[in-house]
């Protein structure tokens, strides 16, 4: 793949040959355009560097990684550059009190043309505007999924416009997504987890991309998911990727907005006056696949619109992996000894009978049953089983002497495989009914775990 170069000298002059009329954004208001600011070059040390013009598919070093396309723009020329070793936890240090602005002219500056801005389609434009600001050729791609919302693709369009760029876009395999289709259907991440889908769609395409880069930059912050990424570095030499040389410690990977608030970022973008994803004023906070995405609500964390099915430890698709400090880290922050003992139980009362290994493979085991059961699958580190415990002591109060028995399992730690091989676990908590008169139990399919909600699923199956 090829990836796109622009300088702020093409960038100023596509600007004033035309306007592009970007859509109006009710959550975000609307807002006037601002002269760009002039960014003092004394303190940052920017420098624009005097350039001939070529064809970016002419540099053949580019050929075996980074497919090139033939509706690529011309791309300024940047004198090579040799990468000495450096400590870059050290930089890191240096640089943590840094600005975006100078994180983002540094990481330029160091790597040139041997570095591009991965941009997402949603508040990575900030990167780009970022970028932009320093006056120094940058490149930007994107993982194209197949499976974006529309409202992604037109605001790809309106980057690009905006900026007078062209997003070189990587797409996975055709042979690989068909044969995880036809093999699995459209939509068995729902069944089995997103990391299969996700592996060949977009981590796969990524390294393909790196493989052509000596650095990349993302817009990974730390209060984007406080149990994955709340020790992201602003600089690290990427611990999962491979860049142009190959090998361990080949790829540096730079994080200018680690220490922004997200709130921050926003304003920063309204300031700017730059595109916006439309389906950030529709709850959209993280976006991602169309499938894997939905709104959250005001009082969650954005990352609970992504894959929400699943518990949160699970809510990265694998591109920032190696940012996980410990696999063994749930949601919330916690480790897996203390998922596993060192946490005080829940839905402890006298109406809910705690269920072991073996009672439940009794329940499996009958196929007549002399009541029906309904068993809650919980972990008590959960936070979303511990929203919900009220709603379920009050349930198993109201069906106390109704002939329908409560039950709980505690189906974290060792007895996690058994609960999903078995019992249907996707995520925490997930609530069966044993019928009385069928073999299989039934998966309470809503997210609604209110105390009618739940009645109302027992009435309808007892």
């Amino acid at each position: 793949m090829a990836l796109s170069f622009t300088s702020s000298t093409a960038i100023h002059g596509s600007l004033s040959s035309f306007s592009h009329e970007q859509p109006i954004v009710t959550q975000l208001g609307n807002f006037q355009l601002l002269d760009q600011p002039k960014i003092p070059s004394k303190s940052l040390n920017f420098s624009r560097r005097p350039c001939d013009v070529k064809p970016l598919y002419a540099e053949p070093k580019r050929n075996e990684s980074i497919v090139p396309s033939a509706a690529t723009i011309v791309a300024p020329e940047v004198a090579e550059k040799v990468i000495e070793a450096e400590d870059f936890e050290k930089l890191a240090k240096d640089l943590e009190n840094a600005s975006p602005l100078e994180i983002m002219d540094n990481a330029l500056d160091r790597f040139g043309d041997d570095i591009a801005i991965a941009f997402s389609g949603s508040e990575d434009v900030a990167l780009i505007e970022y970028a932009h600001l320093t006056g120094r050729p940058f490149r930007v791609f994107s993982l194209d999924t197949g499976r974006l919302n529309p409202e992604t693709y037109q605001f790809f369009d309106a980057v690009e416009k905006h900026y007078g760029i062209r997003i070189e876009y990587m797409f996975p395999d055709a042979v690989e997504v068909q044969a995880l289709v036809r093999s699995k259907g459209l939509f068995s991440f729902y069944e089995d987890g997103h990391q299969e889908c996700c592996r060949v769609r977009k981590v796969r395409p990524l390294r393909r991309a790196l493989k052509g880069l000596r650095a990349w930059i993302t817009g990974q912050r730390k209060d984007q998911s406080p149990g994955t990424r709340s020790e992201v570095p602003v600089v690290q030499v990427d611990p999962s990727f491979e860049g142009l040389d190959g090998g361990a410690g080949s790829l540096v990977k730079w994080n200018p907005v680690a220490n922004v608030n997200g709130k921050d970022i926003w304003n920063f973008l309204r300031a700017m006056n730059v595109p916006v994803n439309s389906l950030h004023s529709k709850g959209y906070v993280s976006i991602g696949c169309e499938p894997c995405t939905r709104p959250v609500l005001p009082w969650q964390h954005e990352r609970e619109g992504r894959w929400w099915w699943e518990d949160a430890k699970a809510k990265e698709c694998g591109l920032h992996k190696g940012n996980i400090k410990d696999e063994s880290v749930n949601g919330n922050g916690n480790s897996a000894v203390q998922a596993n003992g060192n946490v005080a139980d829940i839905f402890d009362t006298k109406d809910i009978v705690t269920l072991s290994r073996p009672g439940v493979e009794n329940l499996l085991k009958l196929e007549s049953r002399r009541e029906p059961w309904l068993v809650v699958l919980y972990a008590p580190w959960c936070r979303f089983c511990q929203a919900m415990e009220g709603s379920y002591v009050e349930l198993a109060e109201k069906l106390g002497g109704s002939g329908v028995k409560v039950g709980k399992f505690r189906a974290d730690g060792e007895q996690k495989t058994f609960a999903q091989q078995e019992l249907q676990l996707g995520s925490f908590p997930t609530v069966l009914f044993f019928p009385k008169h069928a073999s299989q139990p039934i998966k309470y399919p809503s997210e609604k775990r209110d105390v009618d909600s739940l009645l109302a699923f027992v009435n309808a199956l007892r």
